[in-house]
C-alpha cells in the first residue's frame, strides 16, 4: 500500500482509517481472472470490500518512486476470514515456533529472467520470439553484468535503501537470468522482503526498459527459475543454532534430523504450497537443477533438501523445491510447519543422504509431476489440515482446482501444431 509523502504517524493514521479491497490475499488472481467458486470469494459473495490491518512495523520508503511510504497489510484479526490469508498463516506458524522456544531465521534465493520487452511488445508478438536481455548460458559471468551495469548495480543499491540487503547477486545459467540471495532475517520479515523484492525488481527493470519475469519455466530449452528457501532454527534463550552438533558425523543435531524428517514426510502432501501453478511443474524435471524426488543430501543440488553444514553459524536447510513463482508466505509457512512437525513428533531421519545424482536413484519417491496430481495428493491426506488448519487448506485447494480448470479450457500452440491439419 502506497501513499503520498507524509509523516510515518500521519501515514499510518490515514491508512488505518480506510477500507481497502485486496482480493489477492485469497490466492492467485492472474490477469484479472477472479475466482468464481471458492468458499470465501465469488459471485455468491458479491465480491465485497474487506478491511485490512496495517502492520506498522513494515513501513519503508520506495527509493525509485520519490520515497513515497509503503506499508504491508493483511487480514490478521478478522476471525474466519484471516484463516485464508497467506501472511496471517505464516504469522501463526511462526508464533507456534516461538512458543516452542525457537527463533526461525529464513532467507530467499530468487532467480529471474530479464527481457528486452514490455507488456505491449509481448502482446504484439503474441508472446513469441521473446528477446532475452543477453544471449548464451553464462552462469556466474563476470562480463554479462557489466554490459547492463546501470540496471544490475541499481538493484543492489536501491534494494539496500529499501531495507532489503542482498548478500550476493550474479548471472545464472540461461540468457538474461540473474540470481539474488536476500540476507536472512526473522521468518516474517524474510517473507515480506521476498514479496517486495519481486515487485521492486519489476519496477526497477521497467525504468531501464527491461521486463523482469519470475515465471518458473518460460522456455523448454533453458533452466527454470528457482526460489530456494534457506532456514535455520535458533534457541530463543541461548541463541545457538539448534541444527548443529559437532560430535555428529554430519554435524547434525537430533533436532535437525527431526526437522529434515518432517519436511521429507510432509513434502508430497503439501507440494502445491511450493509449486502453485501449472507452469511450476515444467521446472521440476530431471537434470534441470530442480528436484524431482523426496530426497536430501549434504551440499547436493540434485536433492529436494540440501543441508549446508560447514559450521555452527552457517548450518541450515535449503528447500530447493520452490520456483521463483512461489508465494513467499506460503512457501516459508510450509517449510517451517513441516519441519516443526518432525520435531514435535520426534520423527526419525531414516533416509540416508543422497550421494551423487538424485535423479537416477530409483529407490527414491518421485514428487507429483503435475498440479492436478499434487492437488489430488494434498486432498487425500489430513496432514495439510493439521499443518495449516481446515479452513485454509480447503480454500487453498479450491484455488488450485480453479487454476486447473482454467488450464483445461486452453488450446495450446503445441496442440494446434500437432493436431489441426492431420487428425
Amino acid at each position: 500500500m502506497r501513499g503520498k509523502i507524509i509523516s510515518k504517524e500521519k501515514c499510518i493514521e490515514a491508512l488505518n482509517s480506510s477500507l481497502c479491497f485486496c482480493d489477492v490475499i485469497f490466492g492467485w488472481d492472474i490477469n484479472d481472472a477472479c475466482y468464481t467458486d471458492t468458499s470465501f470469494s465469488g459471485w455468491h459473495k458479491g465480491y465485497p470490500d474487506l478491511e485490512l490491518f496495517i502492520d506498522e512495523n513494515t513501513i519503508r520508503y520506495v527509493p525509485w518512486d520519490g520515497n513515497i511510504p509503503l506499508l504491508i497489510a493483511d487480514l490478521s484479526g478478522k476471525n474466519t476470514i484471516d484463516s485464508v490469508c497467506p501472511r496471517t498463516l505464516l504469522k501463526n506458524v511462526a508464533a507456534e515456533c516461538k512458543a516452542m522456544g525457537y527463533n526461525p531465521l529464513f532467507a530467499h534465493e530468487l532467480e529471474w529472467y530479464n527481457f528486452k520487452e514490455d507488456a505491449q511488445t509481448l502482446k504484439e508478438k503474441s508472446y513469441k520470439n521473446i528477446s532475452p536481455l543477453t544471449s548464451g548460458m553464462f552462469g556466474y559471468s563476470i562480463l554479462r553484468p557489466t554490459q547492463y551495469s546501470e540496471y544490475f548495480n541499481s538493484i543492489h543499491q536501491l534494494m539496500l535503501s529499501y531495507g532489503i540487503p542482498i548478500e550476493g547477486m550474479h548471472t545464472e545459467t540461461g540468457p538474461g537470468v540473474y540470481e539474488a540471495a536476500i540476507k536472512y532475517d526473522s521468518i516474517l520479515n524474510a517473507a515480506d522482503k521476498s514479496v517486495l523484492f519481486k515487485a521492486g525488481v519489476k519496477e526497477i527493470a521497467a525504468k531501464h526498459g527491461i521486463m523482469a519475469s519470475f515465471m518458473a519455466k518460460w522456455n523448454m530449452n533453458f533452466p527454470g527459475s528457482g526460489g530456494h528457501i534457506h532456514q535455520s532454527i535458533w534457541d530463543a534463550e541461548t541463541n545457538h543454532n539448534i541444527f548443529y552438533d559437532a560430535t555428529d558425523k554430519y554435524r547434525m543435531s537430533e533436532k535437525c534430523k527431526q526437522y529434515l524428517a518432517g519436511q521429507l514426510y510432509c513434502l508430497p502432501f503439501i507440494l502445491p504450497m511450493y509449486a502453485p501453478s501449472i507452469n511450476s511443474y515444467k521446472r521440476l524435471l530431471k537434470g534441470t537443477w530442480a528436484p524431482t524426488t523426496v530426497s536430501w543430501g549434504i551440499d547436493n543440488r540434485t536433492a529436494s533438501l540440501r543441508l549446508i553444514n560447514r559450521d555452527e553459524h552457517a548450518i541450515r536447510v535449503e528447500t530447493r523445491v520452490p520456483g521463483a513463482d512461489v508465494n513467499p508466505y506460503l512457501g516459508m509457512a510450509a517449510s517451517l510447519a513441516s519441519g516443526l512437525y518432525g520435531i514435535k513428533h520426534k520423527l526419525k531421519l531414516k533416509q540416508k543422504p543422497v550421494n551423487g545424482n538424485a535423479y537416477s536413484d530409483e529407490s527414491l519417491t518421485a514428487l507429483p509431476s503435475t498440479l492436478l496430481e499434487a492437488v489430488d495428493k494434498m486432498k487425500s491426506s489430513s496432514l495439510p489440515q493439521e499443518l495449516f488448519g481446515k479452513t485454509f487448506t480447503k480454500h487453498f485447494i479450491q484455488t488450485r482446482q480453479w487454476e486447473i480448470e482454467q488450464y483445461k479450457l486452453h488450446v495450446s500452440e503445441w496442440e494446434l501444431n500437432r493436431y489441426l491439419e492431420i487428425v
